[in-house]
C-alpha cells in the first residue's frame, strides 16, 4: 500500500469496510470490485441478518398462522379466535417465541465473556462477535414482542419495555463503535496508523486525478465534507456521514459532467470519499470515545436490569404453574 508505515497492522475499516487503496485506472473491474465489496458486507452483516430474520419470522406468524386477525382482535373476546392456542403467551408458538427470544438476549453476557476472558479472546474476532451481537439483539426482542402478544401489564410491562431501552442504547453504541477505525481483527488502530492511511490515500489520489482542474475539485470536495475543530458538533457527527454520502454523489456527477469518464470518476469519488470520512473520523475520535464511554456506563446497568426482569417474569410463570412444553 503506498505511503502505510511499515509494519503496520491490517487496514482499518470504517463502517464495516476495508480502508484499502483503489488503484486508478481499473474501470468497470474497480466498479465490479466495490459492487462485491458491498455484496459481502451485506453477507456479513448481523444488522442485515436480523432484518432478513425478522421480516420472515412476522410474515410467517401474521399470514401463516393467521396472526394479524389475532392481533387485532380486542383482549376480551381474543380467546375464541382459532390462533388463540397457538399464539397466546403459553401457547406453542409464543411459549417458543418467548424462550428463543429470552435465550438470544442472553447474548451479550456472551460477548462481555469474550471481551474479558483471556481464552475467549482468542475465539473469532471482535466484528464477528458484535455481528453476532446484533443480530441477537435485533430478533430476540422481536420474538419476545410476538410472545407478549402485544398483551402489557404487570411486571411483563416493565420487563418489555426495560428491554426496548436496552435495543435503542444498543443501536446508539454500536453507530458510536463502528466509527471508531479499527484493525480487521477489531483493535483500535493507533493515531499515527491513521495519519499513514490518510496520507496514503492522499498518494493515491494524487495518481488517479488526471488534471489539475480535478485536484482542485476534489480539495473543495474534502474541505466541505471534514469539519475542523472549531465547528465539531454532535449533529455533524450523527448526521455528517449521511451527508458525505449525498455529496459523493453529486461529485460523481460534477465530474463525468467535467469531463471525465464514468469508470474514472467512480474510482476518484470512491477514493476521495474513503480519505474524506477517515478525515471526518480523525478529527471526531476523541469525541466519540467519550461519548462512547459514557454510553457504557449508561448501557451495562440496563442490561443487568433487564436480567433481572426477565428471570423475575420467569420465575413468576413456572411459580404459577405455566411449564414449559405443556399445551
Amino acid at each position: 500500500m503506498t505511503g502505510a508505515a511499515p509494519g503496520a497492522r491490517p487496514p482499518a475499516t470504517l463502517s464495516g469496510t476495508s480502508l484499502h487503496a483503489i488503484q486508478p485506472g481499473r474501470g468497470a473491474g474497480h466498479v465490479a470490485a466495490l459492487s462485491s465489496g458491498a455484496l459481502r458486507r451485506w453477507l456479513t452483516s448481523g444488522l442485515a441478518w436480523s432484518a432478513v430474520v425478522s421480516v420472515v419470522v412476522v410474515a410467517w406468524v401474521l399470514l401463516a398462522l393467521d396472526g394479524r386477525l389475532y392481533y387485532t382482535t380486542p383482549l376480551e373476546t381474543r380467546a375464541y379466535t382459532a390462533a388463540h392456542r397457538a399464539l397466546r403467551p403459553s401457547g406453542p408458538v409464543g411459549q417458543t417465541l418467548g424462550l428463543i427470544g429470552a435465550l438470544l438476549m442472553l447474548m451479550p453476557f456472551v460477548y462481555m465473556a469474550r471481551k474479558r476472558v483471556k481464552w475467549l479472546k482468542t475465539v473469532g474476532g471482535m466484528r464477528g462477535w458484535l455481528e453476532v451481537h446484533v443480530f441477537c439483539g435485533v430478533v430476540g426482542p422481536v420474538l419476545v414482542t410476538l410472545h407478549t402478544s402485544f398483551k402489557f401489564n404487570g411486571i411483563v410491562s416493565a420487563a418489555y419495555w426495560s428491554m426496548v431501552i436496552v435495543v435503542l442504547s444498543g443501536f446508539v453504541g454500536r453507530y458510536l463503535y463502528v466509527r471508531i477505525p479499527r484493525s480487521l481483527r477489531g483493535s483500535e488502530l493507533t493515531r499515527s496508523e491513521l495519519d499513514a492511511r490518510s496520507e496514503s490515500l492522499k498518494v493515491d489520489l494524487a495518481e488517479a486525478v488526471p488534471s489539475m482542474d480535478v485536484l482542485r475539485r476534489v480539495q473543495a470536495f474534502e474541505a466541505a465534507a471534514v469539519p475542523d475543530t472549531a465547528r465539531l458538533s454532535v449533529i455533524d457527527l450523527v448526521a455528517g456521514e449521511v451527508g458525505l454520502r449525498w455529496r459523493s454523489r453529486r461529485f460523481a456527477k460534477e465530474l463525468v459532467r467535467a469531463g471525465l469518464s464514468p469508470d474514472l470518476a467512480d474510482s476518484v469519488v470512491a477514493l476521495t470519499s474513503e480519505r474524506a470520512t477517515l478525515l471526518r473520523r480523525i478529527a471526531y475520535l476523541q469525541r466519540t470515545k467519550a461519548f462512547f464511554g459514557v454510553w457504557h456506563v449508561f448501557h451495562l446497568p440496563l442490561v443487568y436490569l433487564l436480567l433481572v426482569i426477565v428471570a423475575t417474569h420467569i420465575g413468576v410463570t413456572l411459580y404459577l404453574g405455566y411449564v414449559p412444553f405443556r399445551w
